[in-house]
């Protein structure tokens, strides 16, 4: 290398060994050197906030009209809105498999189709997977997660075990908010593999940690992972009591929290309010850190937000208006997300995008940004020329499954099997999927089946 040398002995040592641990397919070093996406000095920052149970039309940006979110909403006014952004799957652990893996959850087997139970203790995310924090890792990222992972609960299925170098927040998907026990009544806060209990409402100390983390990697690249558990049940808002104890099982609906029917809404959107302070808080201090403009930030949420729960909380829970249906199902309301992009100078601010896309899609395009290649055996697609360039992404068929329900997509088509009934919808026309037209279309109904039973193949033979 040369004295002025654009990246020295160390940086090109680090990338070559990347490529080689993680099994990339080749990649020239100047992606690394002289990418597109690296400034003077250190290579860009990658903060990801993911909401949990968030939904379409919770927020105030998204048509609420009553949810004060001004950060998100500054977010996307700063940034770039997507309106056509998904989930990979209905529920909490699908779409977070799919996140870190960039792959269809549906390749790790069918209970990757739902939330992981810590009924099933050693069930987690194949140890044999390359995930994001893998991938910057080995590409001199900092990696850190706080919040929550409901992806395993034992080693070696545990945030440290797949390329996170510290860690801290709960293992299973619904802990107490305040107590931090878990429904199955055990306690629930981690440091890296060690429980270590505190007090703090869960929102606040993601917050706090997340923080602490970019302060202490101010001086090199980081990829900060925030798992928010807000606004998933227990319902509970900032400055209550705690609802759970430990000792005591908590599998029956006292899981939703301590506020009977009538009184949840209110509860919902404070924390909905404080998931925004907490947005607020993070970008207050890249502003202040001196690395807003070297940080690529993206905000969107795990699945669709409930609108009922047992017959009891309808019209108290979330929005996903104008969308059909919720969690847990594969209807529009279950899993188009809230989304919003924003980077400083690389992303023009104000605007929104109607393209498509999926949770998996993070994978290939950190690894883009970041300068090196994703894994050959993704299934997402980098998203970089629709963010920085506002060009369309490539036409592809989309998927989802959850049980017995499946949905296909092409473009504004989407066919809908619940149950065994087949429906399709042109969400252009009719984006809460009231129409079916398949018997207007049913070459298309016929092609899209079959191009979704050929997923199916594709992904169960792994």
């Amino acid at each position: 290398m040369t004295k002025g040398s654009e990246i020295t002995r160390r940086e090109f040592l680090q990338a070559s060994t990347a490529l080689a641990a993680v099994g990339c397919v080749t990649c020239p070093i100047n992606a690394f050197a002289q990418g597109k996406f690296r400034r003077s000095g250190n290579p860009p920052n990658l903060v990801f906030i993911m909401a949990d149970d968030l939904g379409y039309g919770d927020l105030a940006c998204y048509g609420h009209p009553r949810n004060k979110t001004p950060h998100i909403d500054r977010l996307a006014k700063e940034g770039l809105k997507c309106t056509d952004f998904h989930a990979n799957g209905p529920m909490c652990s699908p779409t977070r498999a799919a996140l870190l893996t960039g792959k269809y959850q549906n390749r790790f087997g069918r209970r990757f189709e739902s939330a992981l139970s810590a009924k099933q203790p050693h069930i987690g995310l194949p140890t044999n997977v390359v995930t994001i924090p893998q991938v910057l890792k080995k590409a001199g990222y900092a990696t850190g997660m706080y919040g929550k992972w409901h992806l395993g609960y034992h080693p070696p299925h545990m945030p440290t075990h797949f390329g996170f170098d510290d860690f801290r927040g709960l293992l299973t998907g619904d802990g107490d908010h305040i107590s931090h026990i878990s429904r199955s009544g055990n306690e629930d806060w981690y440091h890296n593999e060690t429980i270590e209990m505190e007090e703090g409402y869960s929102t606040e100390l993601i917050t706090r940690y997340s923080i602490d983390f970019m302060r202490k990697n101010r001086d090199r690249p980081f990829f900060l992972y925030v798992a928010h558990l807000a606004i998933h049940f227990p319902w509970q808002a900032p400055g209550e009591k705690a609802h759970r104890v430990a000792g005591k099982h908590y599998w029956s609906l006292e899981k939703l929290g301590p506020h009977p029917e009538g009184q949840v809404g209110p509860v919902v959107e404070d924390m909905i309010e404080a998931l925004d302070a907490s947005v607020g808080r993070i970008m207050a201090a890249l502003r202040e850190l001196g690395l807003d403009e070297n940080t690529f930030v993206f905000f969107t949420s795990d699945n669709g937000g409930y609108l009922d729960y047992a017959g009891k909380f309808q019209g108290e829970l979330s929005s996903n208006a104008p969308c059909r249906g919720q969690k847990t199902e594969v209807w529009e309301g279950g899993h188009r997300e809230p989304a919003v992009a924003w980077w400083p100078g690389r992303i023009k601010p104000g605007t929104t995008t109607r393209e498509t896309a999926m949770t998996m899609d993070m994978l290939p395009t950190y690894a883009e940004v970041a300068g090196v290649n994703a894994p050959a055996d993704v299934d997402g697609i980098t998203l970089t020329p629709l963010l920085f360039e506002g060009k369309p992404l490539p036409k592809r068929d989309l998927f989802w499954r959850a049980g017995s329900d499946y949905a296909v997509r092409r473009g504004p088509w989407k066919l809908v099997i619940d149950g065994r009934k087949e429906q399709l919808f042109n969400l252009d026309d009719d984006i809460g999927e009231r129409q079916d037209v398949s018997a207007q279309h049913p070459a298309l109904a016929k092609d899209l089946l079959a191009s979704l039973k050929a997923w199916e193949e594709d992904v169960d033979k792994r």
